[in-house]
């Protein structure tokens, strides 16, 4: 089975699920796919959980929770949400590859480092053993593939990061609570397919609220 992961490095949740991957089945392959959050929230016209004061507090203490919990290399980078194009942009130059994918998110999530910071830059040239990547990143060709990316998301449905996506997007997990559910998909997709679990899936829309 091929899976499609979108994910965004501004997501300490991507980070958290990607240390869950050795769970997944062994007959799984998996596509990586950078995309921008911020694309998809303003496609669906949202806005993210650090845009609301007290669900921002509450999502870094839990996500800090989580990683002490389940003893996963945590800190939070000095400031946050942060533009992420170039940690986007720099896995895309550099083809998408699990190792390169880790290595981002580590340096923004384990050790903390601000991306504009000149740590930072010398972690990823260190890293990926380049002293090129503002050129690397700056390729019109990187640009516009995030930009596909972000697009193809939007068009699977896709709404949060991070995302795994089955069958181009016929179904999609969002959220790193979503994993253990994603994991019975694999194993059990016959199970999603009883009567309540469709209904559920198609349940019309009872009330709007104005916005």
């Amino acid at each position: 089975m091929q899976l499609t992961w979108y994910f965004d490095f501004i997501s300490p949740f991507a980070y958290l699920q990607l240390q869950r991957f050795q769970e997944l089945p062994e007959s799984v392959n998996v596509v990586y796919k950078p995309i921008l959050f911020a694309g998809l929230l303003n496609h669906w016209q949202n806005v993210g959980p650090a845009e609301i004061v007290p669900k921002r507090q509450f999502t870094y203490q839990f996500c800090y929770w989580y990683a002490r919990k389940n003893n996963v290399p945590f800190k939070m980078p000095p400031a946050h949400p942060f533009n992420s194009l170039f940690a986007l942009r720099l896995a895309v130059a550099l083809g998408n590859q699990l190792s390169v994918i880790q290595t981002i998110f580590n340096g923004i999530w384990r050790y903390g480092y601000a991306l504009e910071s000149i740590e930072a830059m010398r972690y990823f040239e260190e890293q990926f053993a380049r002293d090129d990547l503002a050129e690397l990143v700056s390729q019109a060709s990187v640009k516009e593939q995030l930009k596909h990316n972000t697009q193809l998301a939007a068009e699977q449905q896709v709404f949060g990061v991070p995302t795994f996506t089955v069958a181009d997007g016929q179904e999609n997990f969002w959220g790193l609570d979503a994993f253990d559910m994603l994991v019975d998909f694999i194993q059990s997709p016959q199970s999603f397919n009883d009567e309540e679990m469709l209904r559920v899936k198609s349940l019309p829309e009872g009330i709007q609220r104005k916005r």
